[in-house]
């Protein structure tokens, strides 16, 4: 109901905004005009001295009266008399139509609206080619991250709820760890169907290890991935599309041509290309957890980002021996 409500309130506004005519806006100009120049609450009869119920004969004597006060030619140098002598004019021509004169007085007895609508604003200050690509530029960055945020609090609800799921399957319902290794299956959700071993499940699941406070992705190469709440990716400034556009270009322009050509396989004068050795070093790119051996527990991050998506996480990107 009140998504109701306010659904029509926008849609009444949205009628009035478009009713608004080049008169009203010319109107609304000159209302902001005359009183920066003359003070606030100046008002077209107030500046005119006359009653807003003043006739004809009224209105033209007090322009004579007025337009002889402000004319140029007896305020010499004096700053802004011209468009005060010009503004003038402008007032006592509406108020002499009785068109103009009635969408006047509707303003004067209600006000002028603060919101004009987007097309007056547009039209009255005008913005350039480059305001408008700054404007965009920050608006599409900020509606970008606003979406990394909301992507990397999904997935970490996703990976917390893994966890405590895999935990609770491997410790039972008074979550105490046991000692050694457990396998256990985490239904990730989804309609029932048949796993690979032809048995009947309630949904999608995945394989995981349970080992102490510690849980893994097992995957089909029998490979172990640690699952915590470092796999999701975080939101960057740095990560949004201009950004990052400006690094690129950026490392471009500064990267050393050598380094470009090592980095298209080009490695030395007798054309060798520097493998990694596969060693168990941080460098690698594999993990292999506290008590299990070097064969069996070996990580391969970058296998293992398929098994870790799964999860709702992105697996971190391995590092390579240069």
């Amino acid at each position: 109901m009140k998504a109701f409500v306010f659904i029509a309130f926008l849609g009444v506004l949205a009628t009035l905004v478009s009713a608004w005519t080049k008169e009203d806006h010319e109107i609304f100009d000159l209302v902001s005009a005359l009183e920066g120049a003359e003070g606030k609450g100046t008002t077209f009869y107030s500046w005119l001295d006359i009653p807003s119920s003043a006739t004809l004969a009224q209105i033209n004597k007090a322009y004579r009266k007025k337009s002889i006060q402000l004319h140029p030619d007896k305020n010499p140098g004096v700053k802004g008399i011209h468009d005060r002598f010009a503004r003038l004019g402008v007032i006592t021509a509406i108020l002499r139509s009785t068109e103009g004169r009635k969408r006047y007085d509707f303003f004067y007895k209600n006000g002028v609206p603060k919101w004009r609508g987007t097309g007056y604003y547009y039209a009255r200050f005008r913005p350039g080619l480059g305001t408008v690509l700054v404007f965009l530029t920050i608006l599409t960055s900020s509606l970008q991250y606003l979406v990394q945020r909301l992507n990397y609090t999904r997935d970490l609800a996703r990976i917390e709820q893994t966890i405590r799921d895999a935990r609770l399957a491997a410790w039972g319902q008074k979550m105490e760890p046991l000692q050694g290794r457990r396998k256990v299956k985490v239904n990730l959700g989804g309609g029932p169907r048949v796993d690979e071993d032809g048995n009947y499940v309630n949904g999608r699941t995945i394989d995981m290890v349970v080992e102490g406070d510690q849980v893994y992705i097992l995957d089909p190469t029998g490979d172990l991935h640690l699952l915590d709440t470092g796999s999701a990716t975080r939101p960057t400034i740095s990560s949004t599309w201009f950004i990052a556009l400006v690094a690129s270009l950026f490392g471009k322009l500064t990267r050393p041509e050598s380094q470009e050509n090592n980095e298209d396989g080009s490695a030395g004068a007798d054309g060798d290309v520097e493998l990694d050795d596969g060693s168990d070093s941080p460098a690698s790119g594999t993990v292999t957890p506290s008590g299990a051996s070097e064969g069996e527990t070996k990580i391969d991050l970058k296998a293992g980002r398929a098994a870790a998506a799964k999860a709702g996480g992105r697996r971190r990107k391995a590092v390579r021996k240069r």
